[in-house]
């Protein structure tokens, strides 16, 4: 990542592991893949693509993130290690699954799977996605939380084998995948999503493209309530947090889990959901005040709660 490379040509391994490839590629699943964005989604996915024994190229442009890529992918596997959810070797074999490559004109032709994970900016995944269909994957995928799908399709060629395929943070822990059908979207497309997103481990569900889909929907419009409770001082951020996790056990709290999100994320998908479906969706002032002081949670270190560097 320049992360240590296999010795062996990439995507294949010894006969047991050549044997392997052969029954995935018959159940339509990928071997190589590329992930779009070295922020915080695109290397919690490519980690668990990796674990799940892809490999993996992870397109970034900056330069400067190289080092923060490694830091974050080499922490998350010492955790797993810690944990007992892999040795050593295995810790060793998995940073040597992703390589991080500047463009996405360096990506080989014809990979199985690219998934794009950029800022949910239209223009910026128009783009990004228009660049990756000329690399003619077997599937493209975006990883947006709340951009139409049929929107996003027209920067592809091959419409049928484009769909949504929604991860959510903390990648490496939440067990679910939102698949996001579009009208063109293929059977064989959506097969082979499920496909992917079973051998990393995960569920998916399947819904139709409408603003939010169902799960940020459901997950933004608690958000907000949240900060409009704390905006209006019915309790502080822990307790209002508190309250989400002992009553409802919820893992994290709405404010919490919106400082590990991102709250400019927070406000991008509250602005495309309020043009969608009213001012149900509208940000609080208190949020877009946030966002405007520089205060975007974790990746900042302040959000409504301290995070430490």
């Amino acid at each position: 990542m320049p992360l240590p490379k296999s010795a062996r040509p990439y995507g294949q391994g010894g006969s047991e592991a050549m044997a392997d490839n052969t029954l995935e590629r018959e159940r339509g699943m990928a071997d190589r893949m590329a992930v779009l964005g070295g922020g915080t989604m695109g290397v919690g996915i490519a980690y668990v693509a990796a674990q799940a024994g892809y490999d993996v190229l992870l397109v970034e442009p900056d330069d400067r993130r190289v080092n923060t890529l490694r830091a974050t992918i080499r922490d998350a596997v010492a955790s797993a290690i810690g944990r007992g959810k892999l040795d050593a070797a295995q810790g060793e074999a998995l940073i040597g699954r992703i390589d991080r490559v500047a463009s996405i004109e360096a990506l080989p032709d014809g990979l199985d799977l690219i998934v794009e994970s950029v800022p949910e900016r239209l223009d910026l995944k128009l783009d990004v996605l228009a660049r990756s269909a000329a690399r003619n994957p077997r599937l493209l995928a975006s990883n947006t939380s709340a951009l139409s799908i049929d929107r996003l399709a027209e920067a592809v060629t091959d419409r049928q084998a484009f769909l949504g395929m929604h991860f959510f943070n903390p990648v490496w822990s939440i067990k679910l995948v939102e698949l996001v059908r579009g009208d063109a979207t293929s059977e064989v497309a959506l097969e082979q999503a499920r496909a992917f997103v079973t051998r990393l481990g995960k569920e998916s569900l399947t819904v139709r493209n409408v603003p939010g889909f169902a799960t940020s929907r459901l997950d933004l419009i608690a958000s907000l309530e949240a900060m409009r409770m704390l905006e209006s001082g019915v309790a502080s951020a822990e307790d209002i947090d508190r309250a989400a996790v002992l009553a409802y056990r919820h893992p994290v709290g709405p404010l919490r889990l919106s400082d590990i999100v991102g709250l400019d994320v927070r406000l991008d998908i509250a602005r495309t959901l309020q043009a969608a479906h009213g001012d149900r969706f509208a940000p609080p002032a208190l949020l877009t005040r946030m966002v405007a002081e520089g205060k975007l949670g974790a990746k900042s270190g302040q959000g409504f709660f301290a995070w430490p560097a």
